[in-house]
C-alpha cells in the first residue's frame, strides 16, 4: 500500500486535539466521518484511524468517489457478476469485499448518488449487499470511514445527501483545522518538506529559510492547506540557484506571469458609475491601488524592487503601499537590489 505524502507533524493545540480524537475513535468499531477543507490531511487521518485500530493488520482500502464516474462507482464499490452490464466480461469483487475485516475509506463522499448512498447505508446497518447482476446476498465486516470537504448536513437539508446515512456516519465526526488556524505547525512542516526535497535532489544540505520568507509563510492564508505548503516549499527548494544558500525567494502562485492568459474585458468593466448611484471614490481608488500592487508583485515573482518599477514607484513608495494595505507579498526578495 502506498502511504500518503502528508506527514503527521504538528505542535499546535488544534492539531494535537485532533490526534487525541483520532486515538479515541480508533478503538471503536463504528463509522467515522472526517471533515475538512481540501489539503488538510483527511486521508492521513483515515490511515491513522486504521493503524491505531484493532484492524491494523487487515486491509485498508481507499476510494476517491469523485474520481469515478457515477455509472461505474456502484460497480467499483460493490462488484459485479459476469454479464451484469456490457463490459462485464467476468465476475469482479468490489472495494467493500476487498476491505472485508479491515477499513474502507470513502473520500469525497458527497459526490455519491442517492442510490449508492442507500446501498452504503445497508452495509453499515446490516453488513450485507449484493453485487451488480446478482441476487445472492453477501455478508462482510468492514469499518467505514468517510470524508468530505463540504457541509453534509446542509446537503442533507437540501435532499442531496441521505439524512439517515449521515446519521449513521456521524457516530463521531472529526473536523480538521485549516493550516491558517495552526500557525505553529507551518515552519515544522515547511522544514520537513524542504529537507525531503533536498534529499530527492541529491543535495547534502538544506540551509534554511531567510527571515523574510519565514514571515511571508506565516502571513500567507494557505487556502490549499498542507498540500499547498508542500508544493510551495518544494518549488522554492528546487529553484535555489545554489544548494548551500538559504531560501530567500518564495512563490505562492506558480501561475504568476506577465504573460498569463486572461479573460478579455473592456476597460470600463467593474468601474462604478456615479451617474447611476453614489460611490465612495476614495475607497474605490484604494481598492484599485491594492489590486494593482498585488498583481505587480505576482508578475515580478515577489521581487519588490521589480514590482516598484512596474508601477512607476520608488522602492520606498511601494513599501509604504504594502504597509498601508497590509499586503502579504506573493513572493519575497530581501532587498530591492537582490537578483
Amino acid at each position: 500500500m502506498n502511504r500518503v505524502e502528508q506527514p503527521i507533524i504538528g505542535e499546535s493545540q488544534a492539531f494535537l486535539g485532533v490526534l487525541e480524537e483520532v486515538s479515541r475513535a480508533a478503538e471503536l468499531n463504528r463509522p467515522v466521518l472526517i471533515v475538512g477543507e481540501r489539503g488538510t490531511g483527511k486521508e492521513v487521518v483515515a490511515e491513522r484511524l486504521h493503524f491505531l485500530s484493532p484492524r491494523w493488520d487487515q486491509p485498508l482500502v481507499k476510494v476517491n468517489c469523485a474520481a469515478i464516474s457515477e455509472s461505474l462507482l456502484e460497480s467499483e464499490l460493490f462488484g459485479h457478476e459476469a454479464g451484469a452490464f456490457t463490459d462485464a466480461a467476468r465476475q469482479r469483487a468490489g472495494r467493500f469485499e476487498r476491505a472485508d475485516g479491515g477499513t474502507l475509506f470513502l473520500d469525497e463522499l458527497a459526490s455519491t448518488s442517492l442510490a449508492v448512498q442507500e446501498k452504503i447505508l445497508r452495509v453499515i446497518e446490516y453488513g450485507q449487499f449484493e453485487r451488480l447482476g446478482s441476487t445472492r446476498t453477501l455478508e462482510i465486516d468492514v469499518r467505514l470511514v468517510g470524508a468530505s470537504n463540504v457541509d453534509l448536513p446542509d446537503l442533507a437539508a437540501q435532499g442531496r445527501f441521505r439524512a439517515d446515512l449521515l446519521d449513521r456516519l456521524a457516530f463521531d465526526v472529526i473536523t480538521l483545522p485549516p493550516l491558517r488556524e495552526r500557525r505553529e505547525d507551518i515552519l515544522p512542516l515547511a522544514e520537513h518538506f524542504a529537507m525531503r526535497m533536498t534529499r530527492e535532489l541529491g543535495r547534502e544540505l538544506f540551509a534554511g529559510f531567510a527571515p523574510a520568507v519565514v514571515d511571508a509563510m506565516l502571513a500567507h492564508p494557505w487556502p490549499g492547506n498542507v498540500r499547498e505548503l508542500k508544493n510551495v516549499v518544494e518549488r522554492a527548494v528546487y529553484r535555489l540557484p545554489e544548494a548551500d544558500t538559504p531560501v530567500d525567494t518564495i512563490e505562492f502562485d506558480p501561475f504568476a506571469s506577465p504573460w498569463r492568459p486572461v479573460r478579455p474585458s473592456s476597460d470600463a468593466e467593474g468601474m462604478p458609475d456615479p451617474t447611476v448611484e453614489p460611490i465612495d471614490l476614495r475607497a474605490w481608488l484604494d481598492a484599485q491601488e491594492k489590486r494593482l500592487t498585488e498583481a505587480a508583485l505576482a508578475a515580478a515573482g515577489g521581487h519588490q524592487g521589480k514590482a516598484a518599477e512596474r508601477l512607476g514607484l520608488s522602492y520606498d513608495q511601494l513599501r509604504g503601499i504594502l504597509r498601508k494595505h497590509g499586503i502579504g507579498a506573493k513572493g519575497v526578495r530581501t532587498s530591492p537590489h537582490s537578483g
